[in-house]
This record gives C-alpha cells, sequence and structure tokens, in this order.
C-alpha cells in the first residue's frame, strides 16, 4: 500500500517542475488508512508556495472534514519543512490537522530542515515511516538535491540527431531531423525546467526563441541562458528582443565591454560575470554555482556542440535526453558535441541508459551519469 501511494505523491511533485524553484517541487497525498481513500492531493504551487501538504490538506478539509482527516496517514515526497519561511512550517500543519501517520522516502537534506521536520512530528506522536521508495524520491528531487548538496543545478543534456550523431547536414541544415511528437516532447521539457542554455554560436546562428510553444503552456517558458563569453549576441536576437516578456540571463567573463553589458541591461537581460577559465571563455563551474545561488535547480541544455563538450570536459553533465531520428547524415554532417580530448577509450565518460521511449519514428534515450 505504502509504494502505491508515494508513487502518487511522487507523480503529483512532477507537476510543479520548473515552476518552483527555489523550492523543491513536492507532492501529498492525504490517505485514510481504513479504506485507503483518498481524501487530499497536491502539489508545491507556482514560485514555491502554498507547499504541497498544506494544498493537500485544503483539499481533504474541504472535501470531508475535519473528523475524517483525522488520524489519516500522509504521502510526501520529501521531508515536510519544519522553519517558518514565506508560508508556516507544513509540519505543524500536519500536527494540526491531526495526521497521524507520515509516509516520505527521504529527509530534506536543507539544513534548515534536515531531520527536524522528523523530530517536530515525532514529538508530537505522529508516526513517520521514512525510506520508502528512497531511489525513486531522489530522482525525482535530483535538481533540488543537486543545488542543496553541491550549490549547483542539475544540468541535463538535450539532444536531437541522426542515429550517426548529426545535428544538422554539412550546409547546416537541420529542419527538421526529428518528428512533430519527438519535438512536442521537447518542449514540453522545456516547460519542466527552471532555465534553458545555450552557447553563442547556437544563439547567433538559429536565433531561438527558447520558449515553450505548446498550447496552454505559455507561462510555462523557463529562463533563457545564454553563454556568451565576448557579449557577440547581437542586440536584434529574438532571446534580447523578447527579454522583457521572457527573463533572460547572459553568462559572460568579467572586464568585458560595459557599454555593451549596459546594452543588454537596458533590454531587460540579466548579466552574471565569471572569471576567464584558462582558455579564457566562461568558467561554467563559477557559472552554474552562480545560477544555483540565484535558486535555479534545474538546467536543460540545449547546445551548441562546444558548449556540450565543454560541459562533459568539465564533468558538468548529470543526465543525456538524446532523441534519435531514423537517418543517417554522414560524416561531412555537424556533431552534436564537439571534440574534448579523449585519447583513449578508457577516459571516455560512461553513462547509464535509464529509459527509452518512442515517439513516433523517433527515439528518446535518457541516460545518467554513473557514479
Amino acid at each position: 500500500m505504502h509504494d502505491r501511494f508515494m508513487s502518487m505523491a511522487l507523480r503529483l511533485g512532477r507537476r510543479g517542475l520548473g515552476d518552483t524553484w527555489p523550492n523543491p517541487s513536492v507532492g501529498a497525498v492525504i490517505v485514510r488508512p481504513q479504506d485507503g481513500r483518498v481524501l487530499g492531493r497536491g502539489w508545491t504551487q507556482k514560485g514555491g508556495r502554498p507547499h504541497a501538504e498544506t494544498q493537500a490538506l485544503d483539499q481533504a478539509l474541504t472535501l470531508y472534514g475535519a473528523d475524517l482527516v483525522k488520524g489519516a496517514a500522509a504521502y510526501v515526497s520529501l521531508e515536510p519543512c519544519s522553519h517558518k519561511g514565506q508560508t508556516p512550517p507544513c509540519a505543524k500543519a500536519l500536527i494540526a490537522a491531526g495526521i497521524s501517520r507520515v509516509v516520505m522516502p527521504m529527509e530534506d537534506p536543507d539544513k534548515r530542515v534536515s531531520g527536524k521536520g522528523v523530530a517536530l512530528l515525532e514529538a508530537a506522536g505522529v508516526e513517520v515511516i521514512n525510506g520508502i521508495d528512497q531511489e525513486l524520491g531522489v530522482q525525482a528531487n535530483e535538481g533540488y538535491l543537486t543545488r542543496v548538496l553541491s550549490g549547483r543545478p542539475m544540468v541535463t543534456l538535450k539532444t536531437a540527431t541522426s542515429l550517426d550523431g548529426k545535428i544538422a547536414t554539412h550546409s547546416r541544415q537541420s529542419q527538421w531531423i526529428t518528428g512533430v511528437a519527438a519535438r512536442r516532447r521537447a518542449h514540453l521539457m522545456r516547460a519542466e525546467f527552471d532555465g534553458v542554455m545555450v552557447g553563442t554560436e547556437t544563439a547567433i546562428l538559429d536565433d531561438p526563441n527558447l520558449t515553450c510553444r505548446l498550447p496552454g503552456l505559455a507561462d510555462k517558458s523557463p529562463v533563457r541562458i545564454v553563454v556568451d563569453s565576448r557579449l557577440r549576441l547581437p542586440l536584434t536576437a529574438d532571446l534580447v528582443v523578447s527579454a522583457a516578456q521572457t527573463p533572460t540571463y547572459i553568462i559572460t567573463i568579467t572586464g568585458g565591454d560595459k557599454s555593451r553589458a549596459r546594452a543588454f541591461k537596458d533590454a531587460g537581460v540579466k548579466i552574471i560575470q565569471t572569471p576567464p577559465d584558462d582558455e579564457g571563455r566562461v568558467d561554467l563551474g563559477v557559472a552554474l554555482s552562480k545560477l544555483g545561488e540565484l535558486g535555479l535547480t534545474r538546467i536543460l541544455v540545449e547546445g551548441g556542440a562546444q558548449l556540450s563538450a565543454s560541459l562533459l570536459r568539465a564533468d558538468l553533465i548529470d543526465r543525456i535526453a538524446w532523441f534519435r531520428a531514423p537517418m543517417i547524415v554522414g560524416g561531412d554532417g555537424l556533431s552534436a558535441i564537439a571534440g574534448f580530448g579523449v585519447d583513449t577509450v578508457d577516459l571516455a565518460s560512461r553513462w547509464g541508459l535509464a529509459d527509452t521511449t518512442r515517439y513516433g519514428d523517433d527515439i528518446l534515450e535518457t541516460y545518467r551519469r554513473l557514479a
């Protein structure tokens, strides 16, 4: 029974992905233990509040009343918070409603919470069952956990290629390698991430908008991020022109053209500066740390080949989402990832296949970094 309702809580938590940063996207289910009736469901709302537990409790109390809720169990996809921030502590709300048991996959590693929510609940006589579907809980909270534990967002590299790993022909023609269903899934991925990142060449050559263009999901577009060491992005680029409507960040090196940086700022673009790395480019480790400081938990990297290679070389990619179309472009096509100095096979980065899903004639392979 625990697995069933925990699975429900984890699925509910996915609904808030991309909307709740810097808070985790949590799901919660209130269940009557006598017969397994679901009394209330909730997930973290836009901007991180209200929290999932209070959403589920409010629904349960409205639909069924306090008498039925008293003695119920709460299934939550992360330890309930115990500190007062912009919302009251969820642990106290569960106690006040008379919840008798809280089931969760893991504790929250945030030092303001870590174990304190459990202690608060147990001190009030609430049974706490921890570790149910722990691995799934870690995966569901991966972006938030990466930011809390490593100080940077979780990074997913997304690419769409031919079977031989090409993103375009030798003449740079690339529309469309994948079909409609795969492209729709890629847009949905944007809605599930806090930020979408591209390199300078991709931003200049493709002039992308990087928004979620699925019906009804325009307000789910992520922060657009361009890694542009020398501020070469044209002020007429769509990303700059639309910065007032959809947040746009440019990451560049310190000591650059101040007048050009000012022009970007005047257009509504946020400028983030890092010291140059050994090659005079943006230090990507520092850049991701700064994005973590801003609260971003999940970044989707959509190219180009040089940015992808640099992130892989720096061991800053956590997941890969690789769309493969059933076509062969040939060796003179453009590769998805530039060279990054792998001399022998044993030095190549290794990945574990986590999932394979078909979208029309195309295949999406999802990989996780091996420890």
